[in-house]
């Protein structure tokens, strides 16, 4: 069962079917979704249906059915005596899979790799993005700070999907190996998300050879209980055990939304909750990554590391807090992430956009930052300039290093005094990229795309590269592609890359 919110066709395998008529409506896709974390890495591929939007004269597909075809068994991601990660492992892991799930890369039309924790620092990301730089048409390469992966998790999970069919308010833990994650979701849509360094595998024991992996926060924790760690030497029970607690205790505070204490500061890993949210309820609770594997049990084995003392202590912990709400199962743990990017075309008018600089065109792969701007009779610039700050901020987009895509709604009167306090919100968040020469591109589902980049460039910023495009649908997780302009027919073509979960 599924619920979509546009009309689309089932058809009967049986049906004779035009051939012609089959392929003007409809493109099945293979892609793959490759997921590099600190802890674990993984890959899925999947087959994506996308058909024609049945209004008339629609040219927008959209994704109607995924199926998954392979998906990889979990590697521990591989790292040298540096602690870089070791790349040729990890592309004989890649290429290994291929060869088992029986795809060609040339079979692949689309995907998405996903970095995270240390994968993105820089000294790793490069070595990691030559493995793919054959196919960087075809892929996009998302480097996910820390409020991305907290929302990434929450739509990988299924919590976003689950708190939206039950216009529920949910908050969804994700524990992975390095950090905690977590994301307050309001029937769907995510209000909030922070995260602290507390994870399964900021220990890792051979019972041969000691302690083989410390990191620093565990290293904080440990400090503060008065244990010392060392590489080669075992930890004691008790040791572990205190350990485990306190990073129980810590996840705890995170999930009750109480101040940090000095220990939680130190671990924290972006801002505080908001005040705003401090003391909202939740309808549930649900868990994500690894430890979730063992919380939910769906796994047994253990690795070395904290995962399973994390789950059981967490579990007993919950179970004496009868204040909490209810535990959900969202349906996946470690493997919250995306399984592919489908991508597919969109023809827009040449009558109603502007772009100041056809020159620059195409553009690849820009993240799209979805807003929802509160576009009453009167629009406030500043309330504008903060949304957008706040956008760039939860996609971990530091503003001015790379062009980026705002897409949003637009609804009432296209009078010029609303245009021009939209215009100059954005511009006011924006200084960097004006003052760099980076194109602003701005994707508007309504007609205001000419008349809006006019007023930048004629009455804002003249020195503003602009892109503005109308007639377009986005959303958060989206990236795009921004072809030339097509001279007879005075139309750009272009691509949205939608990341699919699971």
């Amino acid at each position: 069962m599924h619920d979509l919110e546009f009309d689309h066709l089932h058809v009967d395998p049986g049906d004779e079917i035009n051939e012609v008529a089959w392929s003007t409506d409809n493109v099945e896709l293979t892609t793959v979704g490759i997921d590099i974390g600190s802890s674990t890495s993984h890959l899925m591929f999947a087959r994506v249906h996308l058909q024609r939007l049945t209004t008339a004269l629609s040219s927008r597909f959209v994704v109607v059915s995924r199926k998954v075809l392979w998906q990889s068994p979990i590697l521990l991601t591989p790292y040298l005596s540096d602690y870089t990660i070791d790349v040729d492992e990890l592309g004989g892991f890649i290429g290994g899979c291929y060869a088992y799930a029986g795809i060609e890369p040339g079979d692949i039309d689309s995907g998405a790799v996903i970095l995270t924790g240390e994968a993105i620092k820089r000294h790793n990301a490069r070595a990691i993005a030559d493995l793919f730089s054959e196919e960087a048409g075809k892929f996009v390469c998302a480097s996910a700070g820390h409020h991305m992966e907290c929302q990434l998790a929450a739509h990988g999970s299924g919590a976003v999907a689950l708190s939206r069919g039950h216009a529920a308010r949910l908050l969804n833990v994700d524990i992975g190996g390095g950090t905690t994650k977590l994301a307050l979701i309001e029937s769907g849509r995510l209000v909030a998300s922070a995260a602290i360094a507390v994870g399964g595998r900021l220990l890792v024991e051979d019972p041969k050879a000691g302690l083989t992996r410390i990191e620093e926060p565990a290293r904080e924790i440990a400090r503060s209980l008065g244990i010392a760690l060392a590489l080669g030497q075992p930890l004691a029970a008790p040791d572990r055990e205190r350990i485990v607690v306190r990073m129980v205790r810590l996840i705890m505070r995170a999930i009750d939304r109480r101040p940090a204490d000095e220990l939680m500061g130190r671990l924290l890993v972006t801002a505080p909750w908001p005040a705003a949210v401090a003391d909202r309820s939740f309808d549930a609770l649900t868990f994500s990554g690894g430890v979730a594997e063992y919380l939910y049990k769906r796994e047994k084995r253990q690795f070395g590391d904290l995962g399973f003392d994390l789950a059981h202590s967490l579990s007993h912990m919950l179970a004496q807090r009868r204040d909490l709400p209810p535990v959900w199962d969202p349906g996946q743990g470690i493997r919250a992430t995306v399984i592919g990017a489908a991508q597919f075309s969109v023809q827009i008018s040449g009558n109603t956009i502007a772009i100041t600089r056809p020159d620059e065109l195409p553009l690849q792969n820009l993240p799209v930052l979805a807003l929802d701007f509160d576009l009453g009779d009167e629009i406030d610039a500043n309330t504008v300039a903060a949304q957008c700050r706040s956008a760039l901020a939860r996609a971990d987009v530091a503003e001015g290093t790379a062009p980026v895509a705002f897409a949003f709604p637009w609804r009432g009167d296209p009078a010029h005094a609303r245009l021009y306090a939209l215009a100059a919100g954005i511009c006011a968040a924006v200084p960097g990229t004006i003052a760099g020469g980076l194109p602003l591109v701005l994707l508007v589902d309504g007609d205001i795309g000419m008349s809006l980049g006019r007023i930048i460039r004629n009455e804002i910023a003249a020195s503003a590269s602009v892109i503005a495009i109308d007639g377009v649908q986005l959303k958060q997780f989206d990236y795009v592609d921004i072809g030339r302009i097509i001279d007879l027919t005075n139309v750009v073509p272009v691509i949205i890359k939608s990341l699919l979960f699971k």
